[in-house]
């Protein structure tokens, strides 16, 4: 993983692909239960009147200045689960967020929670 002092400061930052295409912007980061790493974040993604938070994975982003690079391409993330902008991810969403990255699943256990 990365390491950050502050995830609160990766608010707002674009979410850029390995290809440099533009995802979204970070809205907040969901932190894996079992070790406090962050592990997916949430991004706003859509047009005006029709935004929603996207999840993408983290695992392997890189956190510069001006951006989070994550390891997914764009096409991949478009098509994420998502929720609504004031929305939280329920638990029984969970498995659907991990299976569509292949990221392994361990059922009974809530793994991410909001930071």
């Amino acid at each position: 993983m990365f390491p950050a002092e502050n995830i609160r400061d990766w608010r707002t930052l674009n979410v850029v692909d390995p290809d440099g295409h533009k995802i979204g912007t970070l809205e907040s980061v969901y932190v894996d239960t079992t070790t406090d790493q962050p592990f997916f974040a949430a991004v706003m993604t859509g047009m005006i009147g029709r935004r929603q938070l996207t999840f993408v994975p983290l695992t392997g982003a890189t956190v510069s200045p001006e951006h989070i690079r994550v390891t997914v391409p764009k096409d991949l993330a478009k098509d994420a689960p998502s929720i609504d902008t004031d929305g939280e991810l329920a638990a029984e969403q969970e498995p659907a967020v991990f299976e569509h990255y292949s990221l392994p699943y361990t059922s009974g256990v809530r793994r991410l929670a909001r930071r």
